[in-house]
This record gives structure tokens, C-alpha cells and sequence, in this order.
């Protein structure tokens, strides 16, 4: 388990023995379980985060206390979401928590911006790293400004089904709405709407999908 990370950072073998041995003498293991907060705006900085196992979820929250997913971290994703401290063009906060019990490695953002530093190969993953992450971000916003909710809802769902591999989906109401940064009140509306044509039955904690072809169409 100590030394599985090396397979895990994409720029390992792009690194000098000394720069290799200073990341085995910092990096830090967690196993965390479902539910846990990994990052807040208001935590020291974590640094960059690699995930070994399970699924972690970045989002934003509003002063108004409201959600929005920016994205879901899954095996062998890398993010600098975590690393404000280190990177100055960073304008917002993020949060992250774990959706499932998950593992992961971080490696401290003063180190990783030394790397950056030191390294061609480190400071072009890092800048192509933000600029993922800042184009998934705009994304999200064209999604919210010029997408119709039910498009919206019918491609979470999707994503849904394919992340728990299972028609069945144990998330409420007011998670998808967590997700989708709007009230849980909307999402009621058209999950009953959903309903009422057939795409998907809805039960105390659960969707069942009944027609992922009918979702595929209306996304």
C-alpha cells in the first residue's frame, strides 16, 4: 500500500529520484468513509489529491448555504481543487466530500508547487490540471444558463445509473438537488413528472429508472 501510489500519479516516472523521494517522505494515505468532508474553504490546504478507491465529489456552495456539483473524482482521478493555497489563479472555494468510502493520497500543495517549480513536466500537468478543471466549471454554468431543467435532470440520472451500475438509485430528493443547485421542491416536480410518462417509479429513498431509452432521448 505504501509505495501503490507511484502507479497513481501521472507524472511519477517524469520525476527525478530526488524529487521521488521527496513526495515518499510526505505523502499522506487516508481511508475515509462515506460522508466525510475531505476539503472546506475554511480547512488548511490539502494539496493535490489523488484517489485510490471509492468516489469523491467537489462542488461549490453558494452564501445562501445552496449546492452544485463541479465534479465527481473517481480511481485514478487527480484534483487541484483542494490546493487553493498553492495556486493563486484559483478565484473560488471549493468543497470535497466523499460519496462513498473512499482512499486517497494527497501530496502537500507547498511541495507540489516547488515541484511545479523545479519540473517542466509537473508545472504543464498542473496548468492543464486547472484548465480542466476551470472548463468543466464553465460547463456547468452554460448547463444552468441554457439548459432546460428536465434535460438537466434526465443526464444526472443517466450518470447516475452509471456510476452505481444499477437501475435503482438510493439518493433522495433533496441530494439531487444538492447536486443540481436548486430546491428540493423543483426536483419533486419533475421526478413526478418523470413519473406520470413513464420514465422512472419513485419510492420513500429510492428512483428506480424505467426507461433509460426515453431519459437518453430527452437529454
Amino acid at each position: 500500500m505504501a509505495m501503490e501510489y507511484q502507479s497513481y500519479i501521472p507524472f511519477w516516472d517524469r520525476l527525478t529520484a530526488d524529487q521521488q523521494e521527496r513526495i515518499g517522505e510526505v505523502i499522506r494515505y487516508q481511508k475515509v468513509k462515506k460522508g466525510t468532508f475531505i476539503h472546506d474553504s475554511e480547512a488548511d490546504c490539502l494539496g493535490l489529491v489523488v484517489v485510490r478507491s471509492g468516489q469523491l465529489r467537489a462542488y461549490m456552495l453558494s452564501e445562501d448555504g445552496r449546492e452544485i456539483t463541479i465534479s465527481r473524482l473517481l480511481e485514478y482521478d487527480v484534483t487541484l481543487l483542494s490546493a487553493s493555497c498553492a495556486m493563486p489563479d484559483m478565484q473560488f472555494d471549493v468543497m470535497i466530500e466523499a460519496e462513498k468510502d473512499s482512499e486517497f493520497w494527497s501530496i502537500p500543495a507547498c511541495l507540489f508547487k516547488n515541484l511545479s517549480d523545479e519540473s517542466l513536466a509537473v508545472s504543464n500537468y498542473s496548468r492543464n490540471l486547472l484548465s480542466n478543471n476551470y472548463s468543466e466549471l464553465m460547463w456547468l454554468m452554460e448547463q444552468i444558463m441554457w439548459k432546460s431543467f428536465d434535460k438537466r435532470l434526465a443526464e444526472f440520472l443517466l450518470e447516475e445509473v452509471r456510476l452505481e451500475d444499477s437501475p435503482v438509485l438510493q439518493i433522495t430528493h433533496e441530494r439531487i438537488a444538492n447536486h443540481m443547485g436548486t430546491a428540493r421542491e423543483v426536483v419533486t416536480r419533475m421526478l413526478r413528472y418523470f413519473q406520470s410518462e413513464g420514465l422512472v417509479r419513485l419510492t420513500r429513498g429510492s428512483i428506480e429508472i424505467v426507461s433509460e431509452e426515453k431519459l437518453e432521448k430527452l437529454r
